[in-house]
Parts: C-alpha cells; structure tokens; sequence
C-alpha cells in the first residue's frame, strides 16, 4: 500500500469531507492525525499575493516582487526566461511559506473586453501553451505547484457569476487546448457552463473537469480547485470531479457530502478519489523543501529584465505594423 492510500485508507468520513471543503480560503484542512499537512495556496501569476489573514481573500498582501504581466512576457517569446521566472517566483513561494501558486493564467483571449487579459498570454493556444509549460516547470523544479487558471472558455468578468458561456466541442478542443501543456500539480477553473448545455456549471459538468475534454488537455493527475463561489453543489460538484473547493460553501458544503454518503446518495469511493488527489499533493508540495527563509536576489534582476525584454519586443512589433495601426497605438 502506497503512502498516499494508507493516508485515506485512515481518514474518517468527516475529515474526508472537511478536507474537500477547505479550511479556509488559502488553505486545506489538515489531518494531524494522520500526519497530513494543510496544504497553502496563493495567488501570483505574476507575483506572490500571501495574505496574512488566510481567512480574508481581499486584504492587504505581503511584500513580494512584482513581475511583468503574462500579455507581456508572451511578447518576449523567451521560454528560458519564463523558467528561471518560474523559479524566482517558487523561491518566494517558500520564502513566504506558500505550497501551491495560483498560475499561470493561459485562458485564451476571445474578447478584448475580458477584463483579465492582462493575466494570460496570448491569443494562440500554441503560443499560450509553450510559455505556460516553461513558468510551470520553472516553478515545479523547486518543489512549489501550480495551478493552471482559468481552464477554458473565461471571457468575461461582467456578470461573470451568472453568464451563460455556450460553447462547441470543437471550438473547446481547437482553440482551448494548450499544444504543450505539462503535467500539473493543480488546475483552476470559473464557473462558466460549457459544451452547449445551458444551465449546466463547469463544476458539475464531468466532461468539461474530469472527462475526455481535460484528460486530453493533461489534467488527469492534478487536482481540480474551483474558483471563489464557483461551487453550488457540493456533492454534484465531486461527482463530477470537482476535487476542492476554495469555500463556495463553507460548512454546508462539508455537511452536504456527509449526510449524501450516509444517505447512500454518494458513493464513498468518489469522494476517495478526491481525497487521494488532495492527499497525493499535499505530501508532494509540503514535503520536498523547508518553507520560511529570505528572497534571495533572482526575483530583482529576473524581472526587470523580462519587463525589459517584454516591452523591447513590443515596441519591434508596433514599429513593423502599419502606419495607421502605429499612429492609433501610439496615442
């Protein structure tokens, strides 16, 4: 029996329920009594957002170093730099204690109007992919995880917890699949209905988290983590997959999964298989390195440098556009 099934094979039904829930909005419940630790997320695509208050989402963070943004590091092409940006960032991780960090966004930009293209990288699923697969192993090679955000089909921020997304398989599969994506410790995804069933939530929807759609996009193995007020039910939400949830629910969550097991209306086993996953994570980003310590000096060269090289590769593409098209982006 390997380590991570003697772990579930310990838990009861309630710390199993409590640890698919989440303790707070920045943490999974930990297990002292099997020896499993509370497992530590934070936002930074484009740098660490520790907040101190792991109860509060919005409150002031703590000091970190602020890198370029994902639409400009895509404009430097440069997969090296994006992995020793990776590291930079895992170091900051460690230094502030941090386990899992909640990027890169690779969400593919469809509408100007998103209010959250700043965070991904390009309109070119390709594009998009490859740089995402360089801050990602950059990132994984110092022991910290990842979080791909937000998985697919995330247009808007209007209206973004009642929009209707409606989209078709093969516009899912052509433009929404990451050519080069790696194997992740984690996935992130809104609430947004997909594959032309309206009224459907991504985080019920089996096809969309666990099913072929993700399983051909590499996300078999990771853990799948809503986004905040992404989950309405709980229990539909792991029987489609939907391994964690940051606190949509908060204790009614952890009670509707209880009483659907003892009801018989949720077999055991599903929750199992999003215990296993949190489980396997947990001990794999909390144990490789030590967390604490001070930023070492990579983080203040690493990123002027790719806010440099970001705004030099800009500036060639804006020179070599036409006239028009110049004059308009330089106003």
């Amino acid at each position: 029996m390997s380590d991570i099934e003697a772990v579930v094979a310990q838990m009861t039904l309630e710390e199993k329920a409590a640890l698919c829930t989440g303790a707070s909005a920045w943490t999974t419940t930990p297990v002292k009594r099997v020896n499993l630790p509370e497992l530590l997320v934070s936002d930074g695509p484009h740098g660490i957002r520790r907040v101190a208050d792991i109860h509060a989402v919005t409150n002031k963070s703590l000091p970190a170093t602020s890198f370029p943004t994902a639409s400009s590091l895509a404009s430097t092409w440069d997969m090296d730099l994006l992995y020793e940006m990776g590291q930079a960032l895992a170091e900051e991780a460690i230094s502030l204690g941090v386990d899992l960090i909640l990027g890169p966004g690779t969400n593919m930009k469809r509408s100007p109007l998103c209010g959250r293209n700043f965070e991904y990288f390009s309109e070119d699923p390709y594009q998009a992919g490859a740089m995402a697969a360089s801050l990602i192993k950059g990132i994984q090679s110092k022991g910290v995880g990842t979080a791909l955000k937000h998985f697919a089909a995330n247009n808007q921020e209007f209206e973004r917890f009642s929009i209707n997304t409606e989209v078709d398989e093969r516009t899912l599969r052509e433009i929404y699949r990451e050519f080069e994506r790696p194997s992740l410790v984690a996935m992130e995804a809104s609430r947004v209905p997909q594959r032309n069933q309206p009224g459907t939530y991504a985080s019920e929807h089996r096809w969309y988290a666990d099913g072929e759609f993700s399983k051909t996009n590499g996300a078999s193995e990771g853990v799948v983590v809503s986004d905040w007020g992404a989950v309405h039910d709980r229990v539909a939400s792991l029987e489609a997959a939907w391994t964690c949830d940051t606190r949509s629910q908060a204790d009614t969550g952890e009670r509707a999964i209880i009483e659907a097991v003892q009801d018989g209306l949720l077999d055991e086993a599903v929750l199992d298989e999003s215990v296993r996953r949190i489980v396997r994570i947990a001990l794999k980003a909390t144990g490789k390195h030590p967390k604490g310590g001070k930023f070492g000096m990579v983080a203040t060269t690493i990123s002027p440098q790719s806010g440099r090289e970001g705004w030099y590769c800009s500036k060639q593409r804006l020179a070599a556009a036409p006239e028009g098209a110049a004059a308009y982006c330089r106003q």
